[in-house]
């Protein structure tokens, strides 16, 4: 460990790659006569073009459904078989026939248009975060995995790790896009060595949320921060083709969490840059913390997470926890930084 390394500590894990796994896929014949073809469903592993199809497919379902016909300026329409809106309604307000909306939710068509993705994403009323994820899934089946950035482990800069030891009184860390934290400072050692987030190797915020209970009773808003943290994942599991990673811990969370499969059936997309959190702090107790997230330029998605006091409250509680005694700080293999 070098004299940095005693105030920012440093994880490097292994990636396994995941085992092959058996899925139902759906093949659905060409229909020479442009129709909806027939479908059939066959025992065999999932492709990666049939789950990037899927995807975009239920993306575009989620957001139908979860619009009111009074949000677009359309009467109810009487009873309705489904929440949301009717494929009809939303191939009108885009200008695209009722078939094509179709095979696009079925997974059946493969290359929309820049044209057909934005006419949907004004009917759907999309959200930046949203339009950009739209735009991505559209695109994917266009894209070769040779052409992705690579995502080859690297060191963190030196200069992300004097930037993160000279906050002194700010806590501040280093994850990558699985939310696996790789660097942090004392102050936030000090800050988040009691709750338990550090406690695994490598410590992991989406794992914490969802496997761990102490993340119930930190977190003042539980359901907030998991939605936020689902909301992360998808944008970065499809940000250009199927990261392993990203795909082992869906569904690891998925079979562990009845939560995350829940939120992760949702759809919901977010790249939340700047916000709050409301702690409940097993030592000081509620804390209120304003957090910025500055990106860092490499492939890796890795970002930095700086936090700082809302209120005079919560300052006077992070200086407690800043104040006492040093703790050592504890190595990746076990032990501790003298």
């Amino acid at each position: 460990m070098t004299a940095m390394s005693e105030a920012t500590e440093r994880t490097v894990a292994a990636t396994p790659t995941p085992p092959p796994t058996a899925a139902t896929a759906t093949a659905t014949a060409p229909d020479p006569t442009g129709g909806a073809g027939a479908a059939t469903t066959t025992d065999a592993p999932t492709h990666p073009d049939n789950e990037r199809r899927r995807e975009l497919g239920e993306f575009l379902r989620s957001r139908r459904e979860r619009l009111a016909p009074e949000a677009v300026g359309l009467p109810p329409g009487g009873r309705r078989r489904t929440p949301g809106l009717r494929r009809e309604e939303v191939a009108m307000l885009a200008g695209i026939s009722v078939d094509y909306l179709v095979r696009l939710e079925q997974g059946r068509e493969t290359n929309p248009s820049n044209d057909v993705l934005a006419a949907l994403a004004r009917a759907l009323r999309l959200d930046d975060d949203e339009r950009l994820h739209l735009g991505l899934l559209g695109k994917l089946g266009q894209r070769h995995p040779a052409l992705c950035p690579s995502k080859e482990e690297a060191e963190l800069p030196e200069t992300i790790l004097a930037m993160l030891d000279g906050m002194a009184r700010q806590p501040a860390f280093v994850m990558d896009d699985a939310t696996e934290i790789e660097a942090w400072n004392t102050a936030y050692e000090r800050l988040m060595g009691p709750t338990g987030v550090l406690d695994s190797r490598p410590p992991n915020l989406m794992r914490y949320t969802f496997l761990d209970e102490r993340s119930r009773a930190l977190y003042a808003d539980w359901e907030a921060i998991a939605r936020e943290q689902v909301g992360n994942l998808r944008q970065a599991a499809f940000a250009c083709t199927e990261d392993p990673t990203l795909i082992e811990m869906v569904g690891e969370l998925s079979m562990k969490s009845p939560d995350f499969a829940r939120l992760w059936a949702e759809h919901e997309v977010s790249q939340k840059t700047r916000g709050e959190k409301h702690l409940v702090h097993p030592v000081v107790g509620d804390l209120r913390l304003r957090f910025e997230v500055l990106l860092i330029p490499d492939n890796l998605g890795r970002r930095i997470v700086v936090y700082s006091p809302v209120d005079a409250t919560s300052a006077e509680g992070l200086d407690r926890l800043l104040d006492a005694a040093r703790a050592p700080l504890r190595l990746v293999g076990g032990g501790t930084a003298g």
